[in-house]
C-alpha cells in the first residue's frame, strides 16, 4: 500500500467538509455508517438472554472491527498504483464525509425553529424525540428552545469534532481511526441505553463512548470559545457572544450533567449565548443567564458552524505540519 502524504490527508479532510456542506449525507444504501448500524442490528437480533454484558463486549470489538476493516480498505484501494490522484482523493474524502455530519447536526435546528417560530408546538414535540432523551409532552416554547441548543452543542463533540480529532491524531491511519470511532458512536447511539433491554447489552459500548470523546468534549471548549470571539467582534443582529463567559462556564458547570462529556461544550455554549440550558429535573447550565428564546436556536447555529470551521482549519494545519516537522 502507497503511503500517503500529510498533503494528501489534509487535502482530503478539506475535501470531505466540502462535501458535507455541498451535498449533505450520502442515501442510505450507500452510507458506510449506515452499514455499520445494519451490523449491530444483526448483532442485537443475536443477543442471548444470558451474559449479555459479555456479549456486549464482543458486539462491540466485531463492529470496531468491521468498522477499521472497512477504512482500511478504502486506504488500500484508493493508494492502487495507476488509480489517479483526483479519484484516490474523492474516494477517501467521501467515506471520511460519512464519520461526521456538520449539515446534518444543523439542518434539524433550522426545521424545528421554523416550527416554534410559526407557534406549531404539537409539530415540534414530535420532531424532538428524535435529536433529545427526554419526555417533551409538557415543554415550554423555553425547554423546547433549551433542548434543541443543548442538543446541537453536544452532538457537535460526537459528531463531528471527535472523528476529525481522530482522522488528525492517528496520521496515515486516519481513517481507519475515525472509523472504528464510528463503530462506538454507533454502538452508543443504538444500544448504550440504561434501561432495558440495553442495560447491559450496551455497557460496554457506553464507557467505550465516554473514554473516546473524553478529550474531544473538553477540547470543543476551545473551539466554541474561539468561534464566540470571532462571532463578537461581528454586527450584533441576533445578540452578544461572549467568549469570556464560554470558558467561565465550562469550568463552572462542565462537570454538571449525568455524562461525563456532555456538560463541556453545553455549558461553554451556554456561556458563549448568554442563555439558561436546562433539562429538567436533571441538570441547569448557566443558571445565572436568563432563558433562552426562539431566536438563540439561529445563534447556536452560526457558533457551531464557525466552531466547526475552525476545527477544520485546524486540524488540516496539524496534519500538513505534523508532514512537514515530524515526518520529513
Amino acid at each position: 500500500m502507497i503511503v500517503p502524504d500529510s498533503g494528501h490527508l489534509a487535502l482530503v479532510l478539506l475535501l470531505a467538509a466540502a462535501i458535507d456542506i455541498l451535498f449533505g449525507e450520502p442515501p442510505a444504501a450507500v452510507h458506510p455508517v449506515v452499514w455499520i448500524g445494519k451490523l449491530i442490528n444483526v448483532l442485537i437480533n443475536a443477543a442471548p438472554q444470558t451474559h449479555r454484558k459479555a456479549y456486549g463486549v464482543a458486539m462491540a470489538l466485531c463492529c470496531v472491527f468491521f468498522a477499521a476493516l472497512l477504512g482500511y480498505s478504502v486506504l488500500y484501494i484508493s493508494s492502487i498504483p495507476g488509480i489517479p490522484r483526483v479519484l484516490a482523493l474523492l474516494i477517501e474524502a467521501y467515506f471520511l464525509k460519512a464519520t461526521f455530519a456538520v449539515n446534518c447536526l444543523l439542518g434539524p435546528a433550522k426545521e424545528i425553529y421554523g416550527h416554534l417560530e410559526a407557534n406549531r408546538l404539537d409539530k415540534v414535540r414530535e420532531l424532538l424525540p428524535i435529536y433529545v432523551s427526554r419526555n417533551t409532552s409538557k415543554l415550554t416554547r423555553t425547554q423546547m428552545s433549551s433542548a434543541v441548543i443543548e442538543s446541537v452543542s453536544e452532538n457537535y463533540v460526537d459528531g463531528v469534532l471527535s472523528p476529525i480529532f481522530y482522522y488528525t491524531v492517528f496520521g496515515k491511519l486516519g481513517l481507519v481511526a475515525a472509523y472504528a470511532f464510528k463503530a462506538i458512536s454507533t454502538l452508543d447511539s443504538m444500544v448504550g441505553y440504561k434501561t432495558e433491554p440495553y442495560r447491559e447489552l450496551g455497557y460496554f459500548s457506553a464507557k467505550s463512548d465516554d473514554v473516546l470523546n473524553w478529550i474531544p468534549a473538553r477540547i470543543s471548549v476551545l473551539f466554541i470559545l474561539a468561534a464566540a470571539f470571532i462571532l463578537s467582534l461581528l454586527p450584533k443582529k441576533q445578540g452578544k457572544f461572549s467568549p469570556i463567559n464560554s470558558i467561565k462556564s465550562a469550568l463552572e458547570d462542565g462537570m454538571k450533567t449525568p455524562s461525563p462529556n456532555s456538560g463541556y461544550p453545553m455549558a461553554a455554549t451556554a456561556g458563549a449565548l448568554g442563555v439558561k440550558l436546562e433539562k429538567p429535573d436533571t441538570y441547569i447550565l448557566g443558571a445565572l443567564y436568563p432563558p433562552t428564546e426562539v431566536k438563540d436556536i439561529k445563534r447556536v447555529s452560526q457558533l457551531i458552524a464557525v466552531a466547526s470551521g475552525f476545527l477544520l482549519v485546524a486540524c488540516a494545519a496539524v496534519i500538513h505540519l505534523a508532514g512537514i516537522y515530524l515526518y520529513p
